[in-house]
C-alpha cells in the first residue's frame, strides 16, 4: 500500500505547480478586536438602517470559520460593520495616525452606527494600547485587510483556519469573513475548489497540515503554498465550474451531491492519470 501511495504522490508532484506559483492570493479574514460591537444581527442591522438609511453602505454579511462547509456554508445571521482605519477618510493618504477629523466626519455621515459604537467606546479603546487611538481610531476595525479588502467582494474560495474536515466553499456572493478563516482569490477557482474538496487532495495532503488537539488541522497559508496542483485551461475550469454550481444548488440533497462529488473525483483522477489500483487505494469505488 505504501508503494501505491508513493506512486500517486509522485504522479501529482510530476505535473503539479506549487500554489505559491499560481495566479492566486491567500488572505485572512477581518479582525474586529471586539466582535460584540462590530458583528450584529439582522434585527440590529434593520434598526440601524431604519434610523439612518446610509448605514446600509457599510454593513456586510459575514461568515465565521465554523460556518464554512464542504461546498456550502451556514449563514448564522451575522453582519459586519465594515469600518476601515480613518473611515470615512480612509483614502486620504496624508492621515498617518488616529484622526479627529475622520471621527467628526464619521459621526456626521453615519450617526446611527457612530452612536452604536459609542456605547462600546471603553472596550474598543482598550483593544490594543499600542495602536488603538494612536495608529487608528477607536471606532475602526483592528485589521480590515487594507491591501485586499475589495477581494471580499470577488469570487473566492473560503475555508476555516482550523478544522477536522478540510471544507472549501466557492463564494460568488461577496461574503466577508472573520479571522478564523482564510480565502483564495485568483484564476481557475472552480477547479481549485473541486480539487481541494476531492478525495485525492485529502489522501495526499491531509498530513501536510499540522495536527492539533482532537485531530484538528491548521490550514495556514505557509502550508498551502507548497501544495503542487495541476494547472488547467479555461475550458477544463468551466467543466468544474458547472459541477461545483450544481453541487451548491443541491447542497441539501445528500444523495445527489454524493453522485456529483463522485463525478468530480473521477474527473480529477482522469486529469492526473490514476489507474484503477491507485483509485481503489484512495477509496474510490466505481458506481455502476
Amino acid at each position: 500500500m505504501r508503494d501505491i501511495e508513493q506512486r500517486i504522490k509522485e504522479k501529482i508532484e510530476a505535473v503539479g505547480v506549487p500554489l505559491r506559483e499560481w495566479d492566486v492570493s491567500i488572505n485572512r479574514g477581518i479582525v474586529t478586536g471586539f466582535n460584540e460591537a462590530f458583528v450584529i444581527t439582522s434585527a440590529k442591522k434593520d434598526e440601524l438602517i431604519a434610523a439612518d438609511p446610509k448605514s446600509a453602505e457599510i454593513i456586510r454579511p459575514i461568515l465565521r470559520g465554523r460556518d464554512i462547509k464542504r461546498y456550502g456554508y451556514n449563514f448564522a445571521d451575522q453582519w459586519l460593520l465594515f469600518i476601515p482605519w480613518h473611515f470615512p477618510l480612509q483614502n486620504d493618504t496624508s492621515i498617518k495616525g488616529a484622526s479627529d477629523e475622520a471621527e467628526k466626519e464619521f459621526k456626521r455621515q453615519y450617526p446611527a452606527i457612530y452612536n452604536h459604537l459609542l456605547f462600546y467606546k471603553k472596550q474598543l479603546s482598550a483593544r490594543n494600547k499600542t495602536e488603538t487611538g494612536i495608529g487608528y481610531e477607536w471606532y475602526t476595525l483592528q485589521r480590515w485587510g487594507a491591501n485586499y479588502w475589495d477581494d471580499f467582494s470577488e469570487q473566492k474560495i473560503m475555508y476555516p483556519n482550523m478544522t477536522k474536515y478540510l471544507p472549501f466553499c466557492l463564494d460568488k456572493r461577496g461574503y466577508y469573513q472573520n479571522d478564523k478563516s482564510f480565502f483564495i482569490t485568483g484564476s481557475h477557482l472552480a477547479f481549485l475548489c473541486a480539487f481541494l474538496n476531492s478525495s485525492l487532495f485529502k489522501y495526499c495532503f491531509m498530513n501536510s497540515f499540522p495536527e492539533l488537539q482532537g485531530g484538528t488541522r491548521e490550514l495556514r497559508k505557509i502550508f498551502f503554498d507548497k501544495i503542487p496542483v495541476l494547472q488547467i485551461d479555461d475550458k477544463k475550469n468551466e467543466l468544474f465550474s458547472l459541477l461545483v454550481d450544481e453541487i451548491q444548488k443541491k447542497i441539501e440533497d445528500k444523495e445527489e451531491t454524493k453522485y456529483l462529488e463522485f463525478e468530480i473525483d473521477e474527473q480529477i483522477f482522469n486529469l492526473y492519470g490514476l489507474d484503477k489500483e491507485e483509485r481503489k487505494a484512495i477509496g474510490f469505488i466505481e458506481i455502476i
